[in-house]
C-alpha cells in the first residue's frame, strides 16, 4: 500500500506520540507499505516553525531529509496536475495544505494517514 502521511501523522510518528492511532501506527510500520511525505507538509511545517507554532529539533532543511532517510519515507513533490486538481475539489475542507494533500492522494492513488475525518468526503481512502 502507498501511504501519504498528513503533517500531524508524520510528526506523531517520528516523535512516537500516543496521539497516533493504532491502525495508523501499524500501517506506517508495515515494511510492505511505501510512505510519502508531501512537499506541502514541508511547506506547512516551515510556516509553523517561522511563526513559533512548531518547534523542531533541527532546522527544517536538516530535519526533513534526516527524518525521511531514517524512516525510509519518500518526499512527494508537488506537480502541476496536483495543483490543477485542487481547482475542482468541493469545499468540504478549506485548509489549503489539506486540499493539496487530497488532490495528491487522488492523483497518485495514495491512502491518506490522517485523523482528519473531513478527508472522507473526497472519496479518498483514509487510515486512522
Amino acid at each position: 500500500m502507498r501511504l501519504l502521511l498528513d503533517t500531524h501523522a508524520f510528526l506523531w510518528w517520528i516523535s512516537d506520540a500516543p496521539d497516533l492511532s493504532g491502525p495508523a501506527r501499524k500501517a506506517i510500520a508495515n515494511e510492505g507499505n511505501d510512505c510519502f511525505l508531501s512537499l506541502a507538509s514541508c511547506w506547512e511545517m516551515a510556516i509553523k516553525t517561522s511563526l513559533g507554532k512548531l518547534r523542531l529539533a533541527l532546522p527544517l532543511e536538516r530535519f526533513i531529509p534526516e527524518q525521511l532517510a531514517s524512516n525510509g519515507f519518500s518526499l512527494l513533490p508537488i506537480d502541476f496536475r496536483h495543483t490543477a486538481r485542487v481547482e475542482s475539489l468541493p469545499f468540504h475542507h478549506r485548509d489549503p495544505f489539506d486540499r493539496l494533500l487530497i488532490a495528491q492522494a487522488q492523483a497518485e492513488k495514495l491512502v491518506l494517514v490522517s485523523a482528519d475525518g473531513a478527508f472522507n468526503d473526497y472519496g479518498v481512502r483514509r487510515i486512522w
